[in-house]
């Protein structure tokens, strides 16, 4: 069984304030890896300063989908939350503690974020009285963001110090934050149920960005401490990955693959993702771009 992880993004136009441009092709420089004997990648997200890398992975023999972190050497580690057969990490910051999410087993069935590390073990963050949340990202404060639905309605979340703060885009019935960085930048999608549209929201404002011939959306999923954000142009049944600076879109392309996506950017601008030759045939990646 596989989700995409932002299935609830799907989102409606601006008349203003939205950012849509022609994007050039990154030049970067790929290490590629491939997924632990017996899985298969599902999502490849964001990658922490330390260049570990975290996302999902299914199981072949039994198709349980479990979280998992790759150290720079190579190292996998697999978490599966309990009572569940559907975890992932979306994010990790570099004190080592990974933000996620889990669907529990229970009729009717629903999704928990949590935080976990080596150190402290997993613990569940829900958002109040939600009937769904779903944990994003974390940055270097252990600030984390997620969303939540009550009912048809999905906002987003912030938690610092233990005080929620609602991130909700206006008019619109879904807003899910992706990531934040450290100095409290937040990005991801908003939807109106047509096409989705990537957001930054800045000191409680809301910049919309839209890349170019993106026909069903685009979703932004990762910024670093320099501002750099990386994320996805939607066509079809096919993501493409881009690098998004100064309000200019680059796009990242592996030679001989259907397509590339990018699923997080650490500070020193080392970016994660999966490269697609098929369905069935992926790699996960780390590149620098230029």
């Amino acid at each position: 069984m596989r989700l995409p992880q932002n299935a609830l993004a799907v989102v409606f136009a601006l008349l203003f304030g939205v950012f849509a441009h022609a994007a050039n092709q990154a030049s970067c420089t790929f290490t590629t890896f491939t997924a632990p004997a017996g899985y298969s990648f599902a999502m490849v997200n964001g990658i922490s300063d330390d260049n570990t890398v975290v996302g999902q992975l299914e199981e072949k023999s039994s198709g349980t989908s479990v979280a998992f972190s790759r150290s720079a050497g190579g190292k996998y580690t697999i978490f599966q939350s309990p009572n569940s057969d559907f975890t992932w990490f979306s994010r990790r910051n570099l004190s080592g503690v990974n933000v996620g999410s889990y669907l529990d087993n229970k009729v009717p069935a629903h999704v928990h974020g949590f935080a976990q590390s080596a150190a402290a073990g997993s613990v569940e963050v829900n958002y109040p009285k939600a009937t769904n949340s779903w944990l994003s990202g974390i940055n270097g404060s252990g600030i984390v963001v997620g969303s939540f639905n009550k009912g048809t309605a999905y906002k987003g979340f912030r938690l610092a110090n233990g005080v929620y703060k609602v991130i909700a885009f206006a008019g619109a019935p879904s807003t899910t934050p992706q990531a934040i960085n450290d100095h409290g930048v937040v990005v991801g999608t908003y939807s109106d149920g047509t096409i989705s549209h990537g957001f930054i929201w800045q000191n409680g404002a809301f910049t919309t960005v839209d890349a170019a011939n993106a026909r069903y959306g685009t979703q932004l999923t990762d910024v670093n401490a320099s501002g750099v954000i990386v994320g996805n142009r939607l066509s079809a049944d096919r993501a493409f990955g881009f690098i998004y600076n100064n309000k200019a879109f680059a796009n990242i392309v592996y030679a001989g693959a259907k397509n590339a996506t990018a699923g997080g950017i650490n500070k020193n601008g080392v970016i994660s993702g999966q490269i697609y030759f098929s369905a069935t045939n992926t790699l996960g990646y780390t590149a620098v771009c230029k």
